[in-house]
């Protein structure tokens, strides 16, 4: 019987390790940042919907594709950041594997490429079913992720950050995924895909507004630190209503359906985002800020999406 009880002890204590390891792994993907990849995808996709029945293997294929390249971008800055010195094991809002959990940098180095070959995988799959252009267009959003903590020059260290990843992350993400099934550019895909891609600079804005003190200390040049601390949070707030008022237009001049109104469920959110950020200069007391910017982001994306399917099905 004491041996039993031993077997099962060591059972549990091998369960529990798994397990711990699954969450310190779980956690160095942010997955809470993941909707940034995924909104795009379905913004794209729900826009192709409404010229051609949808190919649910390049959905699928773009959808990993999008998340594995945005994975990765965060591993390599955890990476980066860690050969910098900029990462501690006091450091917020950081996965921590390395400073925290003592995985080894070549570890997570190795994911992120991991990550970037299942990608590359993904796009050839893309690439093959419609053109080879995208090859071309996805390798420059992988470079993309890569450049921005790492390189030399990173992105992430100059004033551009926000414009690159919005751009990159949310318009080029949205007019590959409407491409892929449609075959098509139009200028309503591309309307529609400037106020996701302007929420999704506004994350890294928030990213930035938090580490504003430590990035001055350490040389960056982002442009929360340009800004001022006020400053950039009125900037966040600008991001905010100017997204709402994008949709808001094209509603006005007939470009999109009234029930794109669905966005205005995002505005408490935003509110919300800018109140905390006001009066806050601790990293650790605008976590909830950077939370509520990130939902913000979540809860536009989708409402957007849902109102973009009601007016197809309203066709019917």
């Amino acid at each position: 019987m004491a041996q039993d009880f031993s077997n099962s002890t060591s059972q549990l204590k091998v369960h529990s390790d798994k397990e711990s390891k699954m969450k310190i792994w779980y956690r160095q993907l942010r997955p809470h940042t993941l909707t940034a990849s995924f909104v795009p995808v379905f913004i794209g996709t729900v826009l192709a919907m409404f010229y051609t029945p949808l190919n649910w293997l390049l959905v699928l294929a773009m959808l990993i594709a999008s998340m594995l390249i945005q994975a990765a971008t965060n591993l390599f800055n955890e990476y980066y950041d860690f050969k910098r010195g900029l990462d501690t094991s006091e450091s917020i809002g950081i996965g921590g594997g390395i400073v925290r959990d003592g995985i080894s940098p070549r570890t997570i180095l190795a994911v992120g490429v991991a990550f970037f070959i299942a990608a590359i995988l993904l796009g050839a799959y893309i690439s093959a079913s419609t053109t080879w252009w995208i090859a071309v267009i996805g390798t420059l959003c992988m470079a993309a992720g890569y450049y921005y903590t790492g390189g030399p020059y990173p992105i992430a260290y100059t004033p551009f950050g926000e414009i690159v990843a919005g751009f990159f992350m949310g318009f080029v993400i949205i007019l590959i995924s409407f491409y892929i099934q449609t075959g098509l550019i139009t200028l309503n895909s591309m309307l529609i895909s400037v106020p996701v891609s302007t929420l999704i600079g506004a994350i890294l804005m928030a990213n930035n507004i938090r580490d504003l003190e430590g990035d001055q200390e350490r040389g960056r040049r982002t442009l929360a630190i340009l800004l001022g601390h006020k400053r950039a949070v009125q900037f966040l707030g600008a991001m905010f209503a100017f997204s709402i008022a994008w949709i808001l237009s094209m509603i006005v001049v007939g470009k999109a359906s009234i029930y794109l109104l669905l966005i205005l469920l995002s505005i408490p959110k935003a509110i919300q985002a800018v109140k905390l950020f006001h009066g806050e200069r601790t990293p650790e007391n605008m976590m909830p800020a950077m939370k509520a910017t990130a939902q913000m982001h979540t809860v536009f994306g989708f409402a957007l999406g849902v109102g973009l399917i009601i007016s197809y099905l309203i066709q019917f």
